[in-house]
């Protein structure tokens, strides 16, 4: 199976998962998910999941799950759909619009839009999570400094890629199963609760941040173990 990190972290996030995974003898790789918008990460990811000799589950976490949720139709070995603490947007919605359309907007109030230059190519907008904001945000339930690690090891996104409307999605076709996280701050939770019950997902509520797959990887893996026994029928 392949786990797809969203914004604002990266593969180490995973970590405890994939650990947690091997002990149930489950095999797991965790992909650098580029960030350089929706659809051209999607396309990174099912090209990588084609390359899988074999049934594959894309597990996402935030914006990873609109990831997957896109990536899956370029890949037709994909069995199903595993969104932690994620977005799952329906045709024509970006991940700002839900969260927008939620209310809370602590998230996008936290946000640090930096124009930055590659080589010679045009300037472009990438957004962090402002470091002072991040631990109450992200990471209420990690100890303090693990959070603050993770607020300076954090990998920015394409604004572009917040705010790029999603094609048609894969868990209109795929069954899914969804983390949702009470605790969570950037995600909210009662989008993530309306996201999973129009997807028809099985859904498991963890009292948890959205660095869930951190604080909480054997209940994560529980859930992806699950999944990956379902979808194998």
């Amino acid at each position: 199976m392949l786990l797809v990190h969203g914004a604002f972290t990266e593969t180490t996030t995973w970590a405890g998962v994939v650990g947690e995974l091997r002990r149930r003898a489950v095999d797991a790789v965790a992909l650098p998910t580029p960030l350089g918008g929706l659809r051209t990460d999607a396309a990174y990811v099912a090209s990588r999941a084609a390359g899988v000799d074999g049934a594959v589950l894309l597990v996402g976490e935030g914006y990873g799950g609109a990831v997957i949720s896109a990536a899956a139709a370029g890949a037709p070995n994909v069995r199903g759909l595993v969104f932690v603490a994620a977005f799952a947007p329906d045709e024509g919605e970006s991940c700002i619009d839900l969260v927008r359309a939620s209310g809370d907007l602590r998230g996008l109030d936290a946000l640090l839009p930096t124009v930055v230059r590659h080589g010679g190519g045009p300037a472009t907008v990438e957004a962090s999570i402002r470091r002072e904001a991040y631990p109450a945000l992200v990471a209420a339930d990690l100890p303090e400094d693990v959070a603050q690690t993770a607020a300076a090891t954090q990998r920015t996104v394409l604004t572009a890629a917040l705010e790029e409307p999603a094609p048609p999605p894969a868990w209109r076709t795929l069954p899914s199963w969804f983390v949702v996280t009470g605790g969570d701050r950037l995600v909210p939770p009662a989008a993530q609760r309306a996201m999973a019950q129009r997807a028809g997902a099985e859904v498991t509520e963890l009292d948890a941040s959205h660095a869930v797959a951190r604080s909480r990887p054997s209940d994560v893996a529980d859930v992806i173990a699950r999944a990956a026994a379902r979808s194998a029928r």
